[in-house]
């Protein structure tokens, strides 16, 4: 701090000597720094007065008092969630390990600041619930003794009510048991031809698709296979480099997931009517098998024949494929040519690029019946 000076002109008068001496330089700078000094201790005792004042709301506070109102929203969610409870009606009759993983788990951290829950809810599907044969395989599916062996019928269950939109399951505390005796390759379903070589003018080659994402600048490295059974198409695929992960449901009684990780690929136990437990925009490459579009639509649960069912399963596999990627449906056979234009004007709102488009009518095998199939290769756009 820089020292004030102030001069007085001294007076030719004696009278004003005095004056003069008592305003000498050395008193003024000694006020002006006791003046400095008493304002600024003034200030801040004044800061730091506990006193409440009325202040702006700053853009923090705005935030704390927004995160606040979102945090009671979802408690009330959680809240009217615990009110309803997942266990139906005459729950005492179920498993005791199934009301103990239904009942709310407290958080081991005390009440969470962020969404106001204090415990958490279990994740199970409420079509778990929904009809009572249902809910008795999901009993016979929680029936197990705590820590030993899980029953022997625990994998037919599962895939039983996996089928019926059951899902996710809860979880067990048993111990899994070793895999099944294999089963040979020619009752699996093997088929070392298809995608290959040639068989019918609606099924489209691999090398072909490949040469067709070439051109369009795109790189196929990674996809999924909806609905693909033994596991045909990834290991086509993985000839070419490619990795695909196959979404794969035990078929009567016979134990393709365990089948197709024997052949050194990767299997996803879920039903074509399950959200894809992948983040957006991973894949490069979704292959829609022949009777996924009819399974994404859950027929279990009575919706396989309305557009909305399968808009869900569209909008998903188009969640999960990156921009510039391709979705390829493979052959899907329509009931009526009704059924395909109500696929084709779904495929239409995408607004994909079509690479390749065939459709057309067979016959249907043992029937003069016609069926029409429907085989295309998109690319997804890049949207803002």
């Amino acid at each position: 701090m820089g020292s004030v000076s102030l001069n007085v002109a001294s007076s030719r008068r004696g009278g004003r000597r005095g004056l003069a001496c008592l305003c000498s330089p050395a008193l003024l700078n000694l006020l002006v720094l006791l003046s400095l000094l008493s304002t600024n201790l003034l200030a801040l005792l004044a800061f730091l007065s506990p006193r409440a004042h009325p202040t702006l709301p700053s853009s923090s506070a705005a935030a704390n008092l927004s995160s606040s109102a979102i945090s009671e929203q979802v408690a009330a969610i959680a809240r009217e969630i615990d009110a309803t409870r997942l266990v139906p009606h005459g729950g005492a009759s179920l498993p005791p390990e199934l009301l103990l993983f239904l009942s709310p788990h407290a958080l081991p951290l005390g009440r969470d600041a962020r969404t106001g829950l204090t415990h958490m809810p279990a994740s199970v599907a409420h079509a778990c619930f929904r009809s009572p044969p249902t809910l008795a395989l999901l009993a016979a599916f929680a029936t197990y003794a705590p820590r030993a062996a899980c029953p022997r019928n625990a994998t037919v269950l599962q895939h039983r009510l996996i089928s019926k939109g059951c899902e996710p399951l809860p979880r067990r505390r048993c111990l899994s048991r070793g895999p099944r005796a294999p089963i040979p390759s020619s009752n699996m379903g093997v088929d070392s031809r298809r995608w290959v070589k040639p068989r019918h003018d609606y099924e489209f080659l691999i090398d072909g698709v490949l040469r067709l994402a070439a051109a369009a600048s795109t790189k196929i490295r990674i996809g999924l296979d909806v609905a693909g059974g033994a596991a045909n198409f990834a290991a086509r695929m993985r000839e070419r480099g490619v990795t695909v992960v196959t979404t794969v449901l035990d078929n009567a009684g016979k134990p393709m997931n365990e089948f197709v990780a024997a052949r050194g690929l990767f299997p996803l136990l879920l039903s074509p009517a399950h959200r894809f437990p992948f983040y957006d925009g991973v894949f490069d490459l979704v292959h829609v098998g022949t009777t996924a579009l009819d399974e994404g639509g859950a027929p279990a649960l009575g919706q396989a024949g309305t557009e909305e069912a399968l808009e869900f399963f569209m909008f998903d596999a188009d969640r999960v494929l990156r921009a510039g990627g391709l979705l390829w449906i493979d052959s899907y056979m329509c009931h009526s040519e009704e059924r395909r234009q109500v696929v084709v004007r779904l495929i239409g709102r995408f607004g994909y690029k079509k690479l390749k488009w065939v459709t057309g009518e067979k016959a249907s095998t043992g029937s003069s019946k016609l069926s029409m199939y429907l085989s295309v290769v998109l690319q997804k756009p890049a949207r803002g």
